[in-house]
């Protein structure tokens, strides 16, 4: 007497064998998706560490000897010497033995500034100026990253800031690290002339600020 199954006890409408076939499909797909996603997420990483590095080099190569010509050719009591400079255009050039740093500054810190090198904060002082912080903020992980061996430099050591204005050198005074959230009081004005670099701590998060202040010890 039939009953609708097999002798084995599996129903007549049920290959194991397909069933074990579109399983194995699945997990070929979930598998080709997950590589997929790796490679992307993998590529992305690999742009925002290294790739944006070829956007920041291209305008540093191409705007650095034209800065250089500028270097020492004003006076800081030029009338124009006090004037904000447009975003993105070459300030300083900045140079930090202790860790090889030697690039160009540009002016402003938005995102489209900070492309193209270490951004000066427009609120703060220039160089040349006799009185007041010059700010100074710089990617550490991403478009060359500057300031990525930052927290390596020491209390003493110097920092030059080349401008057509003339040559300041500093010494540097703290390195140290804030929260995020109100570290902009680094940024606050000096009665002497003195410097401020800040950039992202720890390496690959915002939580919190590096800082380093500087003394200036001669200029022009």
């Amino acid at each position: 007497m039939q009953d609708g199954t097999s002798p084995t006890g599996t129903d007549a409408g049920e290959d194991p064998r397909r069933r074990s076939f579109g399983l194995r499909s699945l997990l070929r797909i979930l598998g080709t998706l997950c590589l997929a996603a790796a490679f992307g997420i993998g590529g992305y990483i690999g742009w925002l560490l290294w790739g944006t590095g070829l956007t920041t080099q291209r305008w540093q190569s191409a705007h650095r000897s034209g800065f250089e010509r500028t270097i020492d050719t004003k006076r800081p009591w030029d009338p124009a010497a006090d004037e904000v400079r447009l975003p993105g255009t070459a300030v300083a050039i900045l140079k930090i033995p202790r860790i090889s740093v030697d690039i160009v500054v540009v002016e402003g810190t938005d995102t489209t500034d900070l492309v193209k090198g270490p951004g000066h904060y427009t609120d703060t002082a220039y160089p040349w100026q006799d009185h007041g912080r010059v700010g100074i903020a710089g990617h550490r992980t991403t478009y060359l990253h500057p300031f990525f061996h930052l927290d390596q430099v020491r209390v003493g050591d110097p920092i030059v800031l080349e401008t057509e204005y003339g040559t300041f050198r500093y010494e540097i005074t703290r390195v140290f690290s804030i929260p995020s959230s109100g570290s902009g009081v680094v940024l606050e004005q000096t009665n002497d002339p003195t410097l401020v670099l800040t950039t992202c701590d720890p390496p690959y998060s915002a939580s919190s600020r590096l800082i380093v202040t500087a003394d200036r010890v001669s200029g022009p």
